[in-house]
């Protein structure tokens, strides 16, 4: 995923914590504000495991999130992992970020049948 998309300063994930309707599941928690343009953070707490753990975590989030860049709408999302999130495969990390979206309704209107 592109850097252009990512939400990086603290200031913006207080925002989201903030100002966002939030939705869970068993291995991800997903926030989403409106925004003008679309931003996208992944938050990894200690709890996961070490950094080698979160950082795979990381990769594996934004990699399930990729196929959707074009597909929701424009605004502020943040997806925070929960330590199971760490031993789930990443079909079941796809699925659980699928079933978010949609819970969430931010899909775009022509895209429902994902």
């Amino acid at each position: 995923m592109e850097r252009r998309y990512r939400l990086q300063k603290n200031g913006q994930f207080q925002y989201v914590y903030r100002r966002g309707k939030s939705a869970a599941c068993k291995d991800l928690v997903m926030l989403y504000a409106k925004g003008k343009g679309l931003r996208v953070g992944f938050s990894v707490s200690k709890k996961v495991g070490n950094a080698v753990v979160r950082n795979r975590t990381k990769r594996r989030l934004r990699e399930c999130f990729r196929p959707y860049l074009g597909d929701v709408k424009n605004g502020l999302y943040v997806f925070v992992a929960r330590p199971s999130a760490a031993e789930a495969t990443f079909q079941s990390l796809e699925k659980s970020m699928r079933y978010l979206i949609r819970r969430q309704g931010v899909l775009k209107e022509g895209n429902r049948a994902q």
